[in-house]
């Protein structure tokens, strides 16, 4: 069983995802992750994705730091189950943000709606080949507001991803079995600009 680290809603006991279908963050990995993000500066007010959402850790974590808008989207059904308990545990602790719960694959996600996001959790399964990690990145290209952050996270063992036209990594940071890699917009393909 996991947990909200901080914020608002700090301390709320989240429930697991059944089976092992999942992988779910460390706490060690979620600390630094979100230490690094409250560098930025990014998670006041803004809306965020979180792909791949197993329990919707990542993403509720975001809210109780002070996201307004989370979006939590994963198609396996114990994982949307999970996300459902867990957005309604963390709305009970008085927090106001809006969190969605979606089942849809992410890629069909993306190729729908016009929504913007500031922060973007893509937390695919390892066994994701690199060319579905490229086409879900593809994706993202021109749905992303000017500084916002992409975080992706993979194998230690896996390459770096291909980013792609719109996305420019700036930093990567390894944990162990984990690798957290940063990227942003590329000048001129935030909001849709050419």
């Amino acid at each position: 069983m996991g947990r909200i680290i901080a914020g608002a809603a700090g301390g709320a006991r989240l429930a697991s995802v059944r089976g092992d279908k999942t992988r779910p963050t460390t706490d060690r990995v979620k600390e630094a992750l979100f230490s690094r993000l409250d560098t930025y500066d990014v998670l006041t007010d803004s809306h965020v994705l979180d792909l791949f959402a197993g329990s919707g850790a990542l993403g509720l974590e975001a809210a109780s730091r002070g996201a307004s808008h989370v979006t939590l989207v994963d198609r396996d059904r114990a994982a949307l189950e999970a996300c459902r308990a867990n957005r309604d545990v963390v709305a009970k602790t008085g927090l106001f943000a809006e969190i969605s719960v979606v089942n849809a694959q992410a890629g069909t996600f993306l190729g729908h709606g016009d929504n913007r996001w500031d922060v973007v959790f893509v937390d695919p399964p390892y066994a994701m080949t690199d060319a579905e990690l490229t086409e879900i990145l593809a994706s993202l290209s021109g749905r992303l507001t000017e500084g916002a952050v992409v975080v992706v996270e993979r194998s230690t063992r896996s390459p770096e991803p291909a980013w792609g036209d719109g996305l420019s990594r700036f930093g990567h940071k390894a944990y162990g079995e984990t690798t957290l890699w940063f990227a942003e917009p590329e000048l001129g393909s935030a909001d849709g600009e050419d």
